[in-house]
């Protein structure tokens, strides 16, 4: 494989750090966008995901999972690794690391970070910050059965076309609610994660 697609993921994260994170732009009704202020998103827990690139001989390709179908919230969802930020966490970043290995196994000395995307602000209490890596050598994850059902990944070059994002809505609480979804193979992506993807879509082909 070139390195081309590393090359792009540089670029595309350049300038970006854990200290200057930017919310992301979300596509809400006005009832909703007007509960996003800058004194609730500031109120809102701190969270951090963790999107490890793969770097395959063939491809690169994004480890996602799918979460427990035992777990109060989000159960059989689609997800990256992550989680709150605990106390004992340095930073943002060291709460993706340190979850990503609790859920499938990676060590934290295992990925390179190349930068952040747009925080997420989610109706559950959480402000989720995206911490990009790509994984050094070969890796094969050791699931968590307690948090995750299993891993899988998505070819990165997925992100470099817009018919694979498909514009649905949802009723919530009497709102129509519009999200995006990404599908490959069994998988349905949507929600939180399609919207993360969906940002470094945005970033890539503006690269």
């Amino acid at each position: 494989m070139s390195d081309e697609p590393l090359v792009r993921l540089r670029a595309a994260l350049s300038g970006s750090s854990e200290a200057l994170r930017p919310v992301a732009a979300l596509d809400l009704p006005p009832t909703l966008r007007e509960l996003m202020t800058a004194d609730n998103i500031a109120a809102l827990k701190q969270a951090a995901v963790l999107i490890p690139i793969l770097m395959h001989d063939a491809a690169a390709t994004i480890l996602l999972t799918r979460r427990a179908d035992t777990l109060r919230q989000h159960r059989g969802q689609i997800s990256f690794p992550g989680g709150r930020r605990d106390d004992a966490d340095l930073n943002i970043t060291a709460a993706a690391l340190r979850e990503a290995q609790e859920e499938v196994g990676l060590a934290p000395q295992a990925v390179e970070v190349l930068g952040y995307l747009d925080d997420h602000p989610t109706f559950s209490g959480y402000r989720i910050t995206p911490v990009v890596g790509v994984v050094a050598g070969a890796f094969t994850p050791q699931t968590n059965p307690q948090e995750v059902a299993e891993a899988f990944e998505l070819p990165l070059a997925y992100l470099f076309d817009d018919a694979r994002f498909e514009r649905k809505q949802l009723s919530t609480g009497g709102h129509r609610v519009p999200y995006l979804e990404l599908r490959h193979g069994e998988y349905v992506i949507w929600g939180v994660t399609a919207g993360i993807l969906w940002n470094l879509h945005q970033r890539l082909i503006e690269t």
